[in-house]
């Protein structure tokens, strides 16, 4: 589906939306706008990566929104991610993506129909900051996420799995700033063009505040993961710990067990007449050793 979304006879650029196209469509869109058939071909690879090249004298840019609609355990580019293709010419910008992507409409209504942006080169930086925007709500989520684990991690009096819910936040953080640093040559690019100095200034400061972000939730969340299988690891320490105890406990008492429970006709003591009590007290007694020399040592 293609949208006309702006057109200017004044300043002499448009902007071109397609949504979903068809093989044909958007080689009608390349013979009419001289786009570079390579630069075609990558518009319909839903899996690639940021990107930025010139041909033909014109830019081009693929760009990766968050999508607000994945799945809670989505934890892959193509599941976390949407693609956006972007072509610039002075003349005209075209968008290409497959899904609806939030931030076209929002960027008309804000900017294109209050008249804000004036020129196809201030388009195309409004276009890419907010790219680089859905990145922002996300890293407050999944830093409320980094949060929830540390108090289950530390505060919860119970041992509770949390494997899984470490796994998918790692990797949501992990994707996220390799997107974000995929995007980098995008941002240092645009310098290049002639584009406002103040808008390509806040372009570059945005990107710096969210790849800073993305670092400090990655390396939250990789202490938190080496501090939560640290405490795991305790924990099972302290149970073998435990375990251990008590067969040092039972284990000399077995040992007599044993010895009186063989069924031999000669034995000692077997006709004694304190015999029994006498193992008893024993037993009591290298229990109270045991007991009172674990104490000595500080393991009770």
């Amino acid at each position: 589906m293609q949208k006309t979304l702006y057109t200017s006879e004044e300043s002499g650029w448009e902007w071109i939306d397609v949504e979903n196209p068809s093989l044909e469509e958007l080689q009608a869109l390349a013979q009419q706008y001289g786009l570079h058939p390579s630069s075609v071909r990558d518009c319909l690879q839903p899996e690639h990566l940021p990107k930025y090249e010139i041909a033909n004298d014109i830019v081009f840019i693929i760009t990766r929104i968050f999508d607000t609609q994945a799945h809670l355990e989505a934890d892959t580019i193509q599941e976390l991610t949407n693609k956006v293709s972007i072509f610039y010419h002075e003349k005209f910008i075209i968008t290409i993506h497959k899904h609806p992507v939030e931030l076209i409409p929002e960027i008309v209504e804000k900017y294109v129909a209050t008249g804000m942006v004036k020129s196809s080169a201030s388009l195309l930086m409004r276009i890419v900051r907010a790219a680089l925007r859905t990145f922002d709500d996300p890293a407050d989520r999944l830093a409320n996420d980094l949060d929830y684990y540390e108090t289950k991690t530390f505060l919860q009096s119970k041992p509770v799995s949390l494997t899984k819910g470490l796994y998918h936040l790692k990797r949501k953080v992990g994707v996220s700033k390799r997107i974000l640093k995929l995007s980098e040559v995008i941002v240092d690019n645009l310098q290049l063009l002639n584009l406002p100095s103040t808008e390509l200034q806040d372009l570059q400061d945005l990107y710096v505040h969210m790849v800073t972000l993305y670092d400090e939730l990655l390396d939250s969340t990789n202490h938190l993961i080496n501090t939560y299988i640290s405490l795991s690891s305790q924990k099972t320490n302290e149970v073998m710990r435990v375990l251990t105890i008590f067969s040092v406990f039972f284990m000399p008492l077995t040992f007599i067990v044993g010895i009186y429970g063989m069924n031999f006709e000669f034995m000692p003591e077997l006709e004694s007449k304190y015999g029994y009590p006498m193992v008893i007290a024993s037993m009591a007694f290298i229990t109270g050793v045991i007991y009172f020399w674990f104490r000595r040592k500080g393991w009770l």
